[in-house]
């Protein structure tokens, strides 16, 4: 059974900082493409950030320079540290994992930016 377990979601004010985590069971997490995806209310869900199974990075032009994903293999662990949080970052956040055409996503985590 595949699991992708999200947390450290929550409510930051302008300029805070969360960490996000995804644990995932049930695949081989290395080779898996990993993903945060978002959704902002009325919005279409959106790739915020991707990690390749070599470690190549990509973002969404609104989260550069701000965001950064990581993942460490020995965990089955995708991390987004979101720094300079703006309210427009508001949204539930979803992990990804992507392996061809093989696709699992995660409940979601809640962000929240407001002061």
């Amino acid at each position: 059974q595949v699991q992708l377990v999200e947390s450290g979601g929550g409510l930051v004010q302008p300029g805070g900082s969360l960490r996000l985590s995804c644990a995932a069971s049930g695949i081989i997490f290395s080779r898996n493409y990993m993903g945060w995806y978002r959704q902002a209310p009325g919005k279409e869900r959106e790739l915020a950030a991707g990690i390749n199974s070599v470690g190549i990075t990509t973002y969404v032009d609104s989260v550069k320079g701000r965001f950064t994903i990581s993942r460490d293999n020995a965990k089955n662990t995708v991390y987004l540290q979101m720094n300079s949080l703006k309210p427009e970052d508001t949204a539930v956040y979803y992990c990804n994992a992507k392996y061809g055409v093989v696709v699992f996503w995660g409940q979601g985590t809640q962000v929240t930016v407001s002061s």
